[in-house]
């Protein structure tokens, strides 16, 4: 892999929790060798049910979980490898990799105003060099993400879902960074405020080239934002390929089953497409079948997809899948 066109590069990344059960503590495997690339300024929407370990994905690149095992280089430099023995300082990566969070109403304090609450990463990185300077900062960022100079002084519970993730996006933007992991960052938000939120994260891309992780669990949202699209189940990327090639042409049956369930706006079209419903519950990440994961739900499963895991094997353009019957 050429690192001059990769900002970002993930491999084999592995995220266990110690969860006990009676005496013994067994491995939660909340992120089970996952690898992916993101290269500067593009977007990899990361879609997958709830549970599925897209957040834990986002938290763990950003060490805000350590991870189990596996490696982490961004912009060149390797911030983790568990076979090396590297573990760096995350400190200077920070002004180059932030986070939005699902929750607009948990992830910003009450406490703060709103001016304090987007000053606070150019406090900690000391990015200004008096107050007067420090103010036209956060202004200028209000401004960018659509929100009016006599808001800096209110305090988050005064707004809205909406108004208050445009606050967790300007404070993630303060410090100017290459990579933004966007985690569900329109989920907890009303339909009609999404789609203002994901236009304006598209400007901001087209405007200062910042890459993002966009996660989310709706495929129409992430099909618009993304340039590619990887598909997870159960701690394991399933599928991975360009954004329109995965919306018209799915391989792996999780993925027909995910595209099977967004509403289609015309009726006609709507009753002649069949929804595919996976039978089946979703396994416990504590006791996982043996083999594909997703085996116990498919329709195409075999004694081979029981024997052995299938890795991801490239089916041209790119577009790789996990699966030996498909």
């Amino acid at each position: 892999m050429d690192n001059q066109k990769n900002l970002l590069e993930v491999s084999h990344l592995k995220q266990y929790f110690p969860v006990r059960q009676g005496l013994h503590k067994i491995p939660l495997k909340a992120v089970d060798d996952v690898s992916f690339t993101i290269r500067p300024g593009e977007t990899l929407g990361l879609v997958g049910e709830s549970g599925c370990g897209k957040t834990t994905v986002g938290r763990t690149l950003l060490r805000l979980y350590q991870p189990t095992a596996g490696r982490i280089v961004f912009d060149g430099d390797v911030l983790f490898d568990s076979e090396q023995g590297i573990d760096v300082d995350m400190l200077p990566y920070r002004k180059q990799m932030q986070m939005v969070f699902q929750d607009p109403y948990s992830s910003l304090n009450p406490r703060m105003t709103v001016e304090d609450i987007i000053g606070e990463p150019l406090d900690v990185h000391k990015l200004y060099s008096n107050r007067k300077e420090r103010r036209e900062k956060i202004l200028s960022l209000m401004e960018t993400v659509g929100l009016n100079a006599e808001h800096a002084m209110r305090y988050a519970h005064e707004f809205s879902g909406g108004q208050r993730q445009r606050i967790g996006i300007a404070r993630a933007l303060a410090v100017n960074p290459k990579f933004i992991v966007c985690d569900e960052p329109v989920s907890a938000l009303d339909v009609s405020i999404q789609a203002q939120v994901v236009n304006m994260f598209e400007e901001l891309q087209d405007k200062l080239g910042v890459a993002y992780l966009f996660i989310a669990h709706d495929l129409l949202v992430v099909h618009h934002i993304s340039n590619r699209i990887a598909v997870m189940y159960l701690g394991r990327i399933v599928e991975t390929a360009d954004a329109d090639e995965l919306n018209e042409s799915p391989i792996h049956p999780y993925t027909l089953s995910l595209l099977s369930a967004v509403p289609i706006p015309d009726p006609k079209t709507a009753r002649a497409q069949k929804r595919i419903i996976l039978e089946g519950d979703v396994p416990s990440p504590l006791n996982m079948p043996s083999g594909c994961a997703f085996r116990t739900r498919c329709r195409y499963a075999t004694e081979q997809c029981a024997a052995e895991c299938p890795g991801l094997t490239d089916r041209g353009n790119g577009h790789l899948v996990a699966c030996w019957n498909k």
